[in-house]
């Protein structure tokens, strides 16, 4: 069997939703292809292991260090509510990344889109 990174890796990389993923001291340390396309005003690429925070205005930085220091407080937290975006229909949330014995290693933001997709069931044009 194929390693499992590859598989993982694939997945997000097919993901159609910008997936930023940020070590514990905001750097950022993977962008996928909807990310780079995404934050392209802002360097796309050319960003990555750069910190998060300088994206940021200072309330925003504010908020992501205080979900940060809840993630650390127990493994059990794990998912955030940030944000909703109207215009878009998209709930966003802040989620922990963790290691095996579940300590925590970095966090991503998570885009969940509400509207319906209206392409044909399996249209494989």
């Amino acid at each position: 069997m194929e390693c499992m990174e590859e598989f993982f890796k694939s997945i997000i990389d097919q993901d159609n939703c910008a997936v930023v993923v940020c070590d514990t001291e905001h750097k950022i340390v993977y962008m996928n292809p909807a990310a780079i396309n995404h934050y392209a005003k802002y360097g796309g690429a050319s960003i990555l292991g750069q910190s998060l925070l300088h994206c940021h205005n200072d309330k925003s930085v504010e908020m992501i260090q205080k979900v940060v220091g809840w993630f650390r407080e127990s493994q059990t937290n794990n998912r955030v509510h940030t944000f909703y975006n109207e215009k878009q229909n998209k709930d966003v949330y802040m989620i922990a990344l963790r290691d095996k014995e579940k300590n925590l290693i970095g966090y991503y933001e998570k885009h969940e889109f509400r509207n319906r997709d209206n392409t044909p069931f399996y249209d494989l044009r």
